[in-house]
């Protein structure tokens, strides 16, 4: 029995998968993270699991000032409480670009 693209098997394991770009890579020292997730979470919750995975970082700081991306959704000036991402979704931090 195959399950519809948006819901999990009980006995899978679903993740949001978290991609840092430039000084938020370099901040976080990898490139990506996967978040477990069971269900729906708030922004704020991604960035909070993302920060606890790299403590005594300048990562909470640095994802403050970025753009983000849900999916390939812009979240804009969105608040974090309001913005849901679902298991295997993407989320992109892209910090502001110098230059032109």
């Amino acid at each position: 029995m195959s399950l519809p693209s948006d819901r999990v098997a009980a006995d899978e394991t679903a993740s949001v998968t978290v991609h840092y770009w430039a000084s938020a890579r370099a901040a976080a020292g990898v490139s990506s993270d996967e978040l477990p997730a069971t269900g729906p979470l708030t922004l704020t919750d991604v960035v909070r699991r993302a920060t606890a995975l790299h403590p005594g970082t300048r990562l909470p700081q640095v994802l403050e000032a970025c753009s983000v991306l849900v999916g390939d959704r812009p979240v804009a000036s969105a608040h974090p409480d309001d913005v849901v991402v679902k298991p295997g979704e993407t989320v992109e931090f892209l910090p502001p670009f110098a230059g032109g």
